[in-house]
């Protein structure tokens, strides 16, 4: 925020050096950005009187004239066409300097003595964007009053001759974005009292308002106070005014809408003038707007506004939106005889959500929506009929029309002194902790040593507790003076939990197996559950909803973790990556109807390419279940899974919990995502594996005996899983059966239409002696006899 520090001292006494003043501000909380001084690169430039004006006698487009600069009459060859005889100029006389390291001294133009330059505003280092359009191409007329002291230094008569602090505030501190708001600041840091100022109106004795406010919504609209002028005279507002307005950043328009920019700026309430010849119906109706409601503001666009929205109405038609913007068709205008000025509170969250919708952003939008007291309207609207009665703008009506619902209580904070010096690590007596908040206007009652009752002023909004209490007596107090310790306490190692370890583990076996470690946004679009084909009734589909998204792809909490691992396959398939294998271990939400949602671990695995089959991702999950410690577990043929192609899919279950998916993708998902691969991908809930994992390590002796094997091949019918034949040599090993291996699937000319022949050597050996072929005859054909009796296997020829 921009701040004149020539119009700050009007409330506080600032008697030392800018920047020293800023610096101070700066270690109180209130940060200093930049100072800025005005005119510090002007020198030798007064107040000059045009007395005579000559046509140049060598040059048409030159003329001479002669200027009364104080001490004396200067000749000055001038091409400006703007000025006459009588008026009032900048001179920068011989030795003056300019902004731009411009140096001025007496020569000659075309053959005529030129004993100075009389500036434009751009010479003065003045943007011409504040500067009326008669003098843009000219010179900058002095016009603002009747008459001047010639020879005066021109900085002190353009108010260009002290510094303007730009202010970084923060957002908890609304009250700050004002004049005053800055001074009551000031005035603790360098230890003065705020000199305020004394509002008091001058009205029209002979008639009073007569006209009704109506507020229809007073949870979004919680005061208006409105007084009404006659007899309004549009004039520009005075230089001083005109100047502080332009100091501030805003840029003077006419007296009446300066004056309520400069109530804005001066005490931080947003004010707001109607023509009340617009208006009509001696009345104002505050209400929401009409779902689809068009409404042209004062920057000749048309809006469409919702029924969230807020607008001042005269009760026909509307007339400004809440907070944000006034309307067309009520501005002040030069013809404007009466007028009506308004001063309301609007709650900041609807004035924010108004602003952000229509993209229409305004001074007033910007400090209506970090919050503004409401006790400022009545004195805002008072302050500016003073001023208009200050300029004889106009004739104040009797009386004010306030509109006040519900007067909020006073807010009351009990605190710990003790306590909070305590923390501070200060040894601050009761009565300087006391001080300090008084001299922050609060009302302090000490019930004991360790009880304080604070009553915090209307235009506090932020202080909600003790904490805040203890932030304003540190940044009152000085950060600096609070002396430095060292850390005290008890150190510990820092160590992994069980679970980060098993996460660990997790990740590092799929790196082992040549998986990559990727990683997503936990938000994500709900159109996911879509693509990948999820039932309609799937308990997938009931997110977590965020309540303010940034958009539509992030504006809800995963349930699972696929549509984010294929929108990466995307990615690297769209850039011609001839494979792809990686991973993510992360989380999925899971509402809750009660209290927080679940936060799940997940674990999920992708992959293409050439050498890539469903049996490459089930060896990298085995290995990543194995590695976990997970023994029993069983993988399920599964034909109901929508994500996954019908036959090339299985289920991964352990003591009747699903653990997860593996598979390869159906090809209408693959077509969702635009793919041109088969695609596997695997999803399990590390959860169930962390719960059912053992990772206890039994070491073995390496065995003594030696060990022999046996060949055999099979056929069975084509619907008999691999793992029906595993789990009967399992279960009839009698201790005698090390392992197995699959060694050949065949199916051909050989082999009758519906078999397949699946080929096994099965490794035997014992811990206790060497076996012989009567050992292990009967354990074998026990085996071949059970294969036979509940598959239907037979040896194969």
């Amino acid at each position: 925020m921009l701040v004149s520090v020539k119009w700050l001292r009007d409330y506080v006494d600032i008697d030392m050096d800018v920047k020293e003043f800023a610096d101070m501000m700066t270690m109180t909380g209130t940060k200093m950005e930049t100072v800025e001084y005005f005119g510090e690169d002007i020198e030798n430039v007064v107040v000059g009187k045009i007395l005579e004006i000559n046509p140049h006698p060598n040059a048409d487009k030159l003329i001479v004239t002669k200027v009364d600069a104080g001490e004396k009459v200067l000749q000055i060859v001038t091409g400006a066409k703007n000025v006459k005889v009588g008026d009032y100029i900048p001179l920068a006389i011989h030795g003056a300097k300019l902004p731009g390291g411009i140096k001025i001294k007496t020569g000659k133009l075309r053959g005529e003595v030129s004993e100075g330059m009389m500036c434009s505003a751009a010479e003065l280092g003045i943007d011409e964007k504040y500067v009326e359009e008669y003098k843009k191409n000219g010179i900058f007329l002095l016009d603002y009053e009747d008459s001047y002291e010639t020879g005066k230094d021109v900085k002190e008569v353009l108010g260009i001759n002290d510094a303007v602090i730009d202010f970084e505030l923060t957002s908890n501190r609304p009250d700050c974005r004002c004049v005053i708001g800055i001074a009551r600041e000031a005035a603790v840091t360098v230890g003065k009292k705020v000199k305020y100022p004394e509002v008091s109106v001058k009205e029209e004795a002979d008639e009073s308002i007569d006209f009704d406010v109506q507020i229809e919504n007073p949870e979004l609209c919680r005061r208006y106070a409105a007084r009404i002028v006659k007899d309004v005279k549009i004039a520009p507002s005075p230089y001083w005014m005109q100047r502080r307005l332009i100091e501030a950043g805003v840029r003077p328009i006419n007296n009446i809408v300066d004056i309520t920019n400069y109530v804005m700026l001066e005490m931080g309430q947003p004010m707001h003038a109607f023509d009340l010849s617009d208006i009509g119906t001696g009345k104002i109706v505050v209400r929401n707007a009409e779902e689809g409601e068009k409404f042209v503001t004062l920057d000749e666009q048309e809006r469409t506004l919702d029924k969230d929205m807020l607008v001042i109405t005269n009760g026909e038609k509307s007339l400004a939106l809440a907070g944000v913007m006034g309307g067309l068709n009520s501005e002040i205008k030069d013809t404007t005889t009466e007028l009506l000025f308004e001063s309301a509170n609007f709650q900041a969250e609807n004035v924010r959500a108004t602003s952000k919708k229509l993209g229409l952003r305004t001074e007033s939008s910007s400090r209506f929506e970090k919050g503004i007291d409401p006790n400022l309207a009545e004195l805002a609207v008072n302050r500016a009929a003073q001023l208009v009665e200050m300029l004889g703008a106009g004739k104040v009506l009797k009386g004010i029309e306030d509109n006040y619902p519900s007067k909020p209580e006073q807010k009351i904070l009990t605190v710990n002194p003790k306590r909070i010096t305590a923390r501070l690590g200060i040894d601050l007596p009761i009565a300087q902790f006391i001080e300090i908040l008084e001299s922050l206007e609060f009302d302090c009652d000490l019930k004991s040593a360790e009880e304080l009752e604070i009553r915090v002023p209307s235009f506090r909004l932020d202080m909600e507790q003790e904490a805040d209490v203890l932030e304003e007596i540190a940044r009152i107090y000085g950060f600096e003076n609070i002396p430095a310790k060292q850390l005290e306490g008890n150190y510990t190692a820092g160590i992994k939990t069980e679970r980060q370890k098993f996460n660990d583990i997790l990740k590092s076996t799929a790196l082992s197996t040549g998986l990559y470690e990727v990683l997503s946004y936990s938000f994500v679009s709900p159109s996911g559950v879509d693509k990948i084909k999820l039932p309609a009734d799937s308990p997938k589909r009931n997110f977590v909803k965020l309540l303010n998204p940034l958009g539509e792809e992030t504006s809800v909490m995963r349930t699972t973790m696929i549509p984010n691992m294929l929108d990466i396959v995307y990615t690297n398939m769209s850039r011609k990556n001839p494979e792809f294998a990686g991973f993510e271990c992360g989380h999925v939400f899971v509402p809750s109807e009660e209290g927080l949602p679940s936060e799940l671990n997940h674990m999920c695995m992708a992959m293409y390419g050439k050498e890539v089959d469903f049996f490459v991702l089930k060896g990298a999950v085995e290995k990543v279940l194995e590695r976990a410690g997970m023994k029993k577990y069983e993988i399920i043929p599964e034909k109901e899974n929508t994500t996954f192609h019908p036959g090339r899919c299985a289920k991964i279950v352990c003591n009747g919990t699903l653990v997860g998916y593996l598979g390869e993708v159906h090809p209408d998902v693959l077509e969702n995502y635009g793919l041109t691969q088969r695609v596997y991908v695997c999803e399990i809930d590390t959860d169930v594996v962390f719960e059912n994992s053992d990772r206890t390590i039994i070491f073995k002796s390496l065995p003594k005996y030696p060990s022999t094997s046996r060949d055999i091949a099979l056929t069975v019918k084509d619907e008999v899983y691999v793992k029906d034949i595993e789990d009967i040599i399992k279960a009839n090993g009698e201790g005698l059966v090390e392992s197995y291996r699959l060694f050949d699937v065949y199916r051909g000319s050989q082999i009758e239409t519906g078999y397949k022949s699946v080929a096994y050597s099965i490794t035997y050996r014992s811990a206790e002696k060497t076996l012989t072929d009567d050992d292990i005859a009967p354990v074998h054909e026990n085996i071949l006899k059970e294969l036979s009796e509940k598959l239907g296997a037979e040896l194969r020829a």
